[in-house]
């Protein structure tokens, strides 16, 4: 006796919504994160879920997502039969030749499509979403990224009749009673290898080369209105079918034979590798890329001292000037556009922004003071954080907007959703590769493209054709990682590694293990229950860090990298010639002041400063004197002080103050009266409008500061003095803007939502669809059925109160449609616990909680079946 299953096979979804209602939590999870737009704001029920899964906007989105099979696969989809079968899909992607590639990443790139929601069904019965369809159909104005044109049923769909069966004919078929069975036959002509093969044999040879040129794309041709001999055979068979007057197309049938079955040219089921163009010791990675790093820190606090009292002005529209950029990159000894990058990191760190003032500049912040008592690690941490998360994007600094109009630095214009995701993957796909080995830029870009084919450039953007701005974002990704010390010599560095979260790779113990890792990402596996085998597909394409994460891996980075960096010195060598040389950075008090008491003539791996009378002058003005600086220059010198330095010392101190400068307008004062007639006697001081007062004092028509700038511009060493006849000292007042946070980067559309809102929005979508769903009992006339459209049920006062009092005396649970006080209406499915002063308390199920609703906003209640 044979003993049948009582089990029934359940029934298949008849819609996307009854598709995502058959899934469980876990997978409901995995579609919200993969498409976060879902759940801005979360919808009421699955039917909502599906309709907004379903609109062109989120659909558009999620295609852009797609990498190039996962996209080929819905692309296969949109030419194929509705509903396909998954035998029907497999040979459009693969052909006639049954790829093996092909056919091991079907199935996780159409697990990726289900879990989007863009295709639905079972494996018998594989539906794309219409949206993507209809995003992805041919048409002569849209023409199909497959190439094919439409099937025979939709070209003939206009035709006459009578030119139906003279195909039929022509083609060597038996002629039919109907267009609908002619057109049948014709279509299994095609479809049958064979019968096609026998037919295309006797093809002129012009026809053939006419077809060619036709298969893979665009489908559509021009004809006269007298065709040549070798079109009209074609046009005769049905082998070319007219769509319009003049124009013909190729019917997707006879082009999938021609092709051997393939939608697509070259099917890419495995991603293109990303190879290594130089091998460098880790080592020497390590060490390039913590001079680049030590580099980085010396130049942005050169910029930031640069601005020290103010920077340049705020633009009208925001942003720096063409000219001020000029003057920061000769300031920085810089290309303007390294000037640019600078610059915008500076401003995403949080280091410089605008005043907010009268006479808007930019200036550094409060932050800036806090980052430079930072150990140099950290510092350095702060700097490659903000690049990796913000989206600006300094390469953009001189091109155009979409509105023709130049974008600047500092200024509008500049973000780029995908510049954070871009950096990320590039570092990721950098942290693949063996320790030191440097990409080529090639295969990297090749890899992008692969992971995003349809990434399309935003309506801000203004790209030149044929320019992908994914692959502009990549580039100016790998140079300024190369500017920031992320890499080295093009290679990940370990502090590059830490950054992006990547584990340290581990060398292979011998050779055989080292080729076994090299093969281990395209070696098949097969798993229990596995229809077909998968291959061990490359890890997607990670995400950018949370904020946690990214803290946490900054931390990571700075741990590492600080022993790279050389220990700060507390020395520097003079030399005879007015110069000093620090071999390493300079602990923070000597590098302060040796910069006031010195320029900077060259950097590299050692810094020269020279001595000048400016120089000596300016750290007189700051307030020290001649033996404050020979005790500095004996403390901090592991030479002996050359003679001509202290004597350069001593002049310029004995010279400095001698003259004093008040307020009058303004005045010179200076015991010896043999210098003031020296000055008086000098043309240069014509300007000045200077005369005598007493034989000790002159006054002066141009203001303290003019009168300064002018009596040292003839070789003087004045001093400015206050009403007290007290020296001023002239140190630099630095400029601070009020507290600023750093730009937020711009989301390229909603944020990942984390569990437990995942958690909490199933939750209320599940206990939305019960109570869109529930059937209720039926009364008289009525199915039972939940209202078409979500209706609200209605019932009058008395007989909601009276449903709803049964309610709480029998436990049962109710399905109530409700109005708030903003006139949101909305349904809900509780269980009544107590009914008094004109409001009902229940337990919601929609909500998971206990509420209180107000019984005049009650639109209505019914019972809900057993």
């Amino acid at each position: 006796m044979v003993r049948m299953s009582t089990e029934e096979k359940p029934a298949a979804p008849r819609s996307l919504a009854e598709a995502l209602r058959a899934r469980d939590d876990a997978s409901l999870a995995a579609l919200l994160r993969s498409r976060p737009d879902l759940i801005t704001p979360v919808p009421t029920d699955l039917t909502q879920l599906a309709t907004r899964a379903g609109t062109r906007a989120s659909v558009v989105r999620a295609l852009e997502r797609l990498d190039r099979f996962a996209l080929q696969t819905a692309e296969a989809l949109a030419v194929a039969a509705e509903p396909a079968p998954y035998g029907e899909l497999l040979a459009l992607l693969g052909g006639d030749d049954a790829d093996p590639d092909v056919a091991a990443a079907l199935p996780p790139a159409l697990g990726v499509l289900r879990t989007q929601a863009l295709v639905w069904g079972d494996d018998d019965r594989l539906r794309l979403v219409r949206t993507a369809r209809e995003l992805l159909v041919p048409s002569p104005q849209h023409p199909s990224p497959t190439g094919l044109g439409p099937t025979v049923r939709e070209a003939t769909a206009g035709m006459s009749p009578g030119r139906v069966q003279e195909i039929l004919t022509a083609a060597g078929l038996p002629s039919t009673h109907d267009p609908v069975s002619a057109v049948a036959a014709l279509t299994d002509l095609f479809d049958d290898r064979t019968r096609m093969a026998a037919l295309l044999a006797d093809a002129p040879a012009e026809s053939r080369e006419v077809l060619s040129r036709l298969v893979w794309g665009p489908p559509y041709g021009q004809v006269t209105h007298d065709p040549a001999a070798h079109l009209r055979w074609l046009l005769d068979r049905g082998l070319l079918l007219p769509t319009a007057p003049g124009t013909v197309v190729l019917p997707r049938e006879v082009a999938l034979h021609l092709r051997a079955g393939r939608a697509h040219r070259t099917p890419e089921p495995v991603p293109p590798p990303v190879a290594a163009a130089a091998a460098h010791s880790p080592k020497v990675v390590d060490a390039t890329a913590a001079g680049q790093a030590l580099t980085a820190l010396d130049t942005v606090e050169e910029l930031l001292k640069d601005w020290h009292e103010g920077g340049p002005a705020v633009l009208r529209a925001g942003g720096l000037s063409v000219r001020d950029l000029k003057r920061t990159a000769v300031a920085l000894d810089v290309p303007e556009p390294v000037a640019a990058f600078w610059v915008e990191l500076a401003y995403a760190a949080g280091l410089l922004a605008s005043d907010g003032e009268a006479d808007e500049r930019y200036a550094a912040t409060p932050a800036y003071d806090e980052w430079r008592e930072l150990p140099a690690a950290e510092r350095w941490a702060r700097l490659a954080e903000a690049w990796l998360r913000t989206t600006r994007v300094s390469g953009l600094v001189g091109g155009r907007d979409a509105k023709d109009r130049t974008l600047s630095a500092l200024g509008p214009g500049l973000d780029r959703s995908a510049a954070s995701e871009v950096r990320h993957r590039v570092l990721a796909l950098l942290a693949r590769l063996p320790e030191g080995a440097a990409p080529d830029t090639a295969s990297v870009l090749a890899r992008l493209a692969w992971e995003r084919p349809l990434r399309a450039p935003r309506r801000e953007e203004r790209v030149e054709r044929g320019e992908d701005p994914r692959a502009r974002l990549a580039r100016w990704a790998l140079s300024e990682a190369e500017l920031l010390g992320v890499t080295g010599r093009g290679a990940l560095s370990a502090p590059g590694r830490a950054l992006i979260g990547a584990p340290a790779p581990r060398p292979p113990a011998d050779a055989a293990q080292a080729a076994q890792a090299a093969s281990e990402s395209s070696a098949p596996v097969a798993g229990p229950g596995d229809r077909l085998p998968v291959h061990r597909r490359t890890p997607p394409a990670a995400a950018p860090l949370s904020a946690a994460e990214q803290a946490a891996a900054a931390g990571s980075a700075a741990r590492i990298l600080a022993p790279l960096l050389p220990e700060p010195l507390d020395h520097v060598l003079l030399q005879a010639d007015l110069t000093a040389v620090a071999p390493g950075p300079l602990r923070r008090p000597l590098a302060d002041l040796l910069g006031v008491l010195a320029d900077v003539e060259s950097k590299g791996g050692a810094t020269v400063y020279r001595f000048t009378p400016g120089s000596v002058r300016r750290a007189l003005d700051a307030g020290r004197t001649a033996a404050d600086l020979h005790a500095f220059l004996a403390a901090h010198s592991r030479t002996p002080v050359p003679q001509p330095l202290a004597y350069l010392i001593d002049d310029v101190a004995r010279r400095h103050g001698r003259l004093r400068i008040g307020a009058a307008s303004a005045y010179v004062r200076c015991d010896d009266d043999a210098t003031l007639s020296e000055i008086l006697a000098d043309k240069r001081a014509a300007g000045l409008g200077l005369r005598r007062l007493a034989p000790t004092v002159l006054a002066a028509e141009s203001d303290p500061g003019g009168l300064l700038e002018g009596l040292r511009a003839m070789g003087f060493a004045p001093a400015a003095e206050s009403a007290g006849g007290d020296v001023l000292i002239a140190r630099a007042d630095a400029h601070r803007t009020p507290p600023r946070t750093a730009p937020e980067p711009v989301p390229d559309g909603p944020p990942v939502p984390d569990d437990a809102l995942l958690t909490a929005a199933i939750r209320a979508v599940r206990a939305g669809d019960l109570a869109a769903t529930a059937p209720r009992k039926a009364g008289p006339g009525d199915t039972g059925a939940p209202p078409a459209g979500g209706g609200l049920p209605r019932t009058g006062a008395a007989e909601t109160l009276a449903t709803v009092q049964a309610a709480v005396l029998t436990g049962e649970s109710l399905w109530i449609g409700y109005v708030n006080a903003e006139g949101a209406a909305s349904q809900h499915v509780i269980a009544p616990v107590r009914v008094e002063g004109g409001f009902v308390t229940a337990y919601d199920h929609t909500a998971d909680e206990v509420r209180t609703f107000p019984l005049h906003r009650v639109t209505g209640v019914a019972e809900l079946a057993d």
